[in-house]
């Protein structure tokens, strides 16, 4: 009668004995005297049992450290990740509300953001004061730039686009990299690329973008720029907040608040946002919104540090590093565009839909 090797109710079967060691050795977790005996049958040429005994006891070494391992830390590495991400507090969610506004506003033609009376969106923002507004909506996109007294700021602010428009743009396989230019980015590793199309459409409004800046800190005396957007304006954004960084002053402070964010660059482009804007780039993600991870990472696009991620259940959660893994972050909650859901590309965000009401 054969002895009884294993007490688990997941035990391998004796046919599997017949395939390799490494079988054998992740079968049995808990292997007793016979099961030692049972090995020896299955290396059978007795010219190798030395040579794969010597294997065994390594597997077995590796395996019993593994396990040591396990024990000590008691959590996986996605766990500390999960560990690691924190919810903010309702004030802290509240506190966005003005930059969503204003996202919101830069759906809105030149003519009424120049004004400043383009309804809810603007009434979100009551004291602000419009110095500049430009684009068509079409070649170029919308912008607007002035001051707001409460956040003591200067307000850049771009225009989004159409969801199912920026997915078909973003998931095309033919998507091309391009290079920034070194005279908007003087100093930037040539190592960096971009989406082309990205950079392209930056580069038409940014030597306008800058002068308005300029004067508004000059008017205002305030030494802070803040640049938001949503959708394809969350990318001209993060261009634009990269780009200010680097031709103002250092005692000029630039952050950028970004909703629905693409990927905009490699891996050089992430690190170098993170370098220029430490713990100054928020980039904000609804629910399974499928712009968030476009372009794919296997085209070599990656997130800068920086996301906040709004659940289901209302939470928003700071989601550490780049593009984190955990299903509680943009990255992990939406495994393709198939996955996701581009009806919560708009939001709400603490109640706030992007789109230009009562234009």
């Amino acid at each position: 009668m054969a002895p009884v090797l294993l007490r688990s109710k997941k035990a391998c079967t004796y046919s599997s004995f017949n395939s390799d060691l490494y079988d054998v050795v992740h079968c049995y977790k808990r292997p007793s005297l016979f099961f030692f005996f049972r090995v020896i049958g299955v290396l059978g040429n007795r010219a190798f049992l030395l040579a794969r005994l010597a294997m065994f006891s390594q597997l077995m070494i590796v395996s019993a450290l593994v396990g040591l391992v396990s024990a000590v830390t008691l959590v996986s590495p996605a766990a500390l990740k999960r560990q690691s991400i924190t919810t903010i507090s309702q004030d802290q969610i509240s506190s966005f509300k003005t930059y969503t506004f204003y996202a919101a506003a830069a759906r809105c033609v030149p003519e009424v953001t120049r004004t400043w009376t383009c309804g809810v969106n603007c009434q979100g923002n009551p004291d602000f004061q419009p110095l500049d507004a430009g684009g068509d909506g079409a070649g170029t996109q919308f912008w607007f730039v002035g001051y707001d007294p409460h956040l003591d700021s200067a307000i850049v602010a771009h225009q989004s686009t159409n969801t199912s428009q920026i997915l078909a743009d973003l998931t095309d396989i033919n998507l091309v990299f391009g290079k920034l230019n070194q005279t908007l980015f003087p100093g930037a590793p040539s190592s960096i690329s971009v989406h082309d199309g990205f950079a392209r459409e930056h580069e038409k409004t940014a030597d306008q973008v800058l002068s308005s800046v300029k004067t508004v800190l000059s008017n205002s005396k305030t030494s802070t720029v803040t640049v938001v957007g949503h959708s394809l304006g969350a990318a001209l954004s993060l261009l634009d907040s990269v780009y200010l960084r680097l031709q103002l002053p250092a005692s000029v402070n630039v952050k950028a608040v970004v909703y629905g964010l693409p990927r905009v660059g490699n891996q050089d482009w992430a690190n170098f946002v993170d370098a220029q804007l430490p713990g100054q780039v928020t980039h904000i993600h609804n629910l399974k919104d499928p712009v968030g991870i476009v372009p794919g990472r296997f085209l070599g696009y990656h997130h800068p540090n920086g996301e906040i991620h709004i659940q289901s259940s209302g939470d928003w959660d700071r989601c550490p590093g780049q593009d984190n893994p955990s299903e509680l972050c943009i990255t992990g909650a939406v495994s393709s565009i198939f996955a996701g859901n581009e009806t919560q590309h708009d939001g709400p965000y603490d109640g706030v839909t992007i789109k230009c009401l009562g234009e």
